[in-house]
């Protein structure tokens, strides 16, 4: 299986980016190009310490990617890979580019709650 970043979906648009999503043997690839920073760490509330739940895998290819721990903060800059278990909330750099991989049936528990959450800003 390929994937890139003309042939997976767009999942999110957003102001700041967007998100590809495609999904490989119970994996999810992600996809993110950022032309804005992002703290979207107000969409996790509801989540356990309102904090992503699901380990990410990943790998950056431009710009700059942040995760908030409760105990510290990592940061990944062009050519890092990385794995960011459960428990962080993400920073997003403007732009950063970047592929990411998640179990898929940890990632959609997570993205049920921010989209609620996105939803309700919304509203």
């Amino acid at each position: 299986m390929r994937g890139s970043f003309s042939d997976i979906p767009v999942a999110f648009e957003l102001p700041e980016g967007r998100l590809r999503y495609g999904e490989w043997g119970g994996q999810t690839v992600e996809l993110g190009e950022w032309v804005a920073r992002s703290d979207p760490a107000p969409l996790f509330a509801g989540l356990p310490d309102d904090r992503c739940q699901c380990p990410h895998w990943g790998y950056v290819i431009a710009g700059t990617l942040r995760y908030r721990f409760a105990d510290r903060e990592e940061t990944y800059s062009a050519g890092d890979a990385y794995y960011a278990p459960p428990g962080h909330t993400p920073v997003i750099e403007a732009g950063a580019r970047y592929v990411e991989f998640s179990p898929t049936d940890l990632l959609q528990r997570t993205m049920e709650v921010v989209e609620r959450n996105m939803t309700a800003a919304q509203s």
